[in-house]
């Protein structure tokens, strides 16, 4: 006898995982405390568009909900670096011309949710946890009528978020390890919108980035031919969201630091002014399950910055863990849960790490030329090694390879790089003879040195 099923949130992961969970015949229920967000306009404001890569395409493909998708997303191919003096470079993202999708959080949730709804899911909306019993598995909610209402559940799972119910619930319990910690940098959302004739006024299939050392604004594309920016910029010192406040200190340094950008924002200043200013929340927690009775997915479990774009494709990929968890075992949850915190918790705490190493090099390292050079390298030597080199971009973000995998595989990338651009200028060395055997020794060290490291399918 399937279990019943209830879930904290309504948001991507908690959609996407009713759905699962309908489509194996449990009875599910989700407790979201905003109201139905599809009732209101899509507004600006909190919401970092996203960037759907393999691992989140192969959980909506299980869930069969991918063709739902593919109509609001567009394809970027790689990264467009605009620098201070209006020069612009391309970088490809992967060697085949793979796509990273930028798509609305806002528009993606609501499909989500009406899925799982179609799927025979029921969403109570305006039911904030105000208590999560976790031993006893009862749960307290405030209506928006100021009611109590308690429940007592079966199998629950926390998909609430980085302020998760379900993970304050875990943190009263007695030898529970949990962090939370804030970077120093805030974002803020801005807008490019169309042309006046309905047109992209940048490449559309392309994800814009104007690193600037300590700080950076991204632009991915949005199917009415709009771009949602985001500027992350740190909340103290200068320049920062203390010393850029009014009009004329917001304009002066769009013109001195994005003075390409400035000329397709005309609502720069009323979107600056308005548009609030949010904090940036990476989290770690251990344990993620309690017995057979609970268990944190998504965010709840492992909130990190969004400078991989991997917050949604990590907490999907959760999803389809946990179902290839559940093909393994049946009904025994015991094994289920205790599985799916083994592949997971390394995972998590990896794409934690990989998030706030990415931002790092998308604020500072792109915009220089020892870093631009290394780059070609990468996408040489996968072309020429296709069987032996994937840069870790390429592991994250087109790959199931585990986030724990490409995490230990950056230290002996840059050895191998190190090796490579200490020995002179590689694509002239490439027509010896000499620096080709060299190279190739080289590889079989790389080769050598991550044999041990576990490739294998990190989602089933």
């Amino acid at each position: 006898m399937s279990r019943s099923v209830t879930i904290l949130g309504a948001g991507l992961v908690g959609s996407l995982l009713a759905v699962m969970f309908r489509k194996r015949g449990y009875e599910v229920s989700i407790y979201e405390r905003r109201n139905d967000m599809r009732l209101q306009t899509m507004s600006a404001g909190r919401s970092i568009n996203l960037a759907v890569s393999h691992r989140a395409w192969h959980a909506l493909s299980m869930a069969g909900l991918k063709e739902l998708f593919e109509d609001i997303a567009i394809p970027m191919y790689g990264r467009t670096l605009h620098q201070v003096d209006g020069s612009v470079v391309f970088q490809q993202y992967g060697k085949n011309r793979e796509a990273i999708y930028s798509v609305s959080r806002g528009e993606l949730n609501r499909k989500l949710m009406t899925a799982a709804e179609e799927a025979g899911a029921k969403i109570y909306f305006e039911h904030k946890c105000i208590d999560a019993d976790v031993v006893n598995n009862r749960y307290a909610f405030e209506t928006k009528d100021g009611q109590t209402v308690s429940i007592q559940a079966d199998l629950v799972f926390g998909a609430d978020g980085a302020f998760s119910a379900l993970r304050a619930g875990f943190t009263k319990m007695d030898r529970v390890n949990a962090v939370q910690e804030y970077i120093d940098h805030g974002y803020k959302e801005l807008t490019i919108p169309a042309a006046a004739s309905g047109a992209f006024q940048l490449e559309k299939e392309a994800l814009h980035i104007w690193p600037r050392r300590n700080f950076m604004m991204i632009a991915l594309p949005n199917t009415d031919a709009t771009f949602t920016c985001t500027l992350f910029f740190p909340f103290h010192g200068t320049p920062s969201f203390d010393s850029v406040k009014t009009n004329e200190e917001v304009l002066q340094f769009f013109q001195e630091q994005f003075p390409d950008a400035v000329p397709m924002m005309p609502t720069l200043l009323e979107d600056y002014a308005t548009n609030p200013t949010a904090s940036l929340v990476t989290t770690r927690i251990f344990p993620w399950v309690y017995k057979n009775k609970s268990a944190l997915i998504g965010d709840a479990a492992h909130a990190i910055v969004p400078f991989y774009g991997q917050g949604m494709n990590a907490g999907f990929e959760d999803c389809s863990v946990l179902m290839a968890c559940m093909d393994q075992h049946g009904e025994d949850w015991d094994a289920i849960l205790t599985q799916y915190q083994k592949i997971r918790k390394p995972n998590g705490d990896a794409v934690l790490q990989l998030a706030l190493y990415n931002f790092i090099e998308m604020r500072d390292k792109v915009a220089d030329p020892e870093f631009l050079e290394r780059k070609k390298i990468e996408k040489d030597l996968g072309l020429r090694y296709p069987t032996q080199f994937n840069s870790i971009y390429e592991m994250v973000s087109f790959s199931h390879i585990p986030y724990s995998t490409a995490w230990q595989c950056i230290e002996k990338q840059d050895a191998l790089l190190q090796k490579i651009m200490q020995a002179g200028n590689y694509f002239e060395l490439l027509t010896t003879e000499s620096f080709t055997l060299q190279l190739n020794q080289w590889m079989q060290e790389y080769q050598t040195a991550v044999a041990a490291l576990d490739f294998g399918n990190g989602a089933h």
